[in-house]
């Protein structure tokens, strides 16, 4: 049978997720969309899906937009765990932090 999404809930954060089951496998997949305040960076904010551990989309609101833009890109497909690991302690500037130190913070919400 074709998965077929079930239905779409709101999240106690007010955020939505969807379930989708495979009932041929009985597999169960979840996206989950969360919104991250930036601190110390250009960047204010960072929306982030992720479906089973696995980066879906980023999209960085402010910021330098081609770098913001090809961060995103790199991390898109990525587990979660290996975004984090990588794009953690980047420095920009002196400032302690960077967009992509910024995003990994942001995925932290997911483990």
């Amino acid at each position: 049978m074709d998965k077929k999404t079930i239905f779409a809930v709101v999240a106690k954060t007010g955020r939505p997720f969807i379930n989708t089951i495979d009932y041929q496998h009985l597999i169960i997949t979840m996206e989950q969309k969360k919104t991250y305040q930036c601190y110390g960076t250009c960047s204010k904010m960072i929306n982030v899906s992720v479906e089973d551990g696995i980066v879906k989309s980023v999209q960085f609101l402010g910021g330098c937009q081609g770098n913001t833009q090809g961060v995103a890109a790199l991390a898109q497909g990525m587990k979660v765990e290996d975004a984090i690991a990588k794009l953690s302690g980047i420095d920009c500037g002196g400032r302690g932090t960077s967009c992509p130190d910024q995003l990994a913070q942001a995925l932290k919400m997911f483990l």
